[in-house]
């Protein structure tokens, strides 16, 4: 968690869900972004949900166009992937129906478009990370792959892929 959320939001109790997290937290979250090729953003396989192609959407169109080192800075992409981030919480809540059914984050994917001899990719993947555990707590924070790539989809600087292990159905 960064030292200016650390600062700002209150100890989490254990009973408190993930759902009442976001409401503590003043967090709507956005409307599920519609997939941008012929793929399911979510599918479920007995309590594993993957979530492939997160981007910092809004709407139909990328909010963040660029890469890091180039066209973005290191707390931009930040905010793209807190954006993703919330794209990923929306979507999760469409296919379970509530947040509360997430029991773990397993793995946590963080691609970020980068240009020449950027090394600062994990603190661009804190945008999502530091997100995900203010929401679900630090007990369930995930492993974590960060790597840095030439080009994403619609020019975003961050795409994220995510799988949760779920409550049964």
């Amino acid at each position: 968690m960064s030292a200016e959320s650390a600062q700002t939001i209150p100890e989490r109790s254990e009973l408190v869900t993930a759902e009442q997290r976001l409401k503590e937290l003043g967090i709507t979250l956005p409307a599920p972004p519609n997939p941008f090729g012929t793929y399911a953003e979510a599918v479920q396989t007995n309590n594993l949900l993957f979530l492939t192609g997160m981007l910092p959407t809004q709407g139909r169109g990328a909010a963040f166009i660029g890469r890091v080192g180039a066209e973005l800075d290191i707390d931009t992409a930040r905010k793209a992937a807190r954006l993703a981030a919330l794209n990923v919480l929306a979507v999760a809540r469409q296919h379970l129906g509530s947040l509360n059914n997430v029991t773990r984050i397993v793995r946590l994917g963080v691609m970020v478009a980068t240009s020449g001899d950027v090394r600062d990719q994990p603190k661009v993947a804190d945008g999502a990370s530091d997100l995900l555990q203010d929401v679900f707590g630090k007990d369930k924070n995930p492993s974590r792959l960060v790597y840095g790539v030439a080009s994403l989809p619609l020019g975003t600087p961050v795409e994220l892929e995510v799988m949760f292990e779920v409550s049964a159905r």
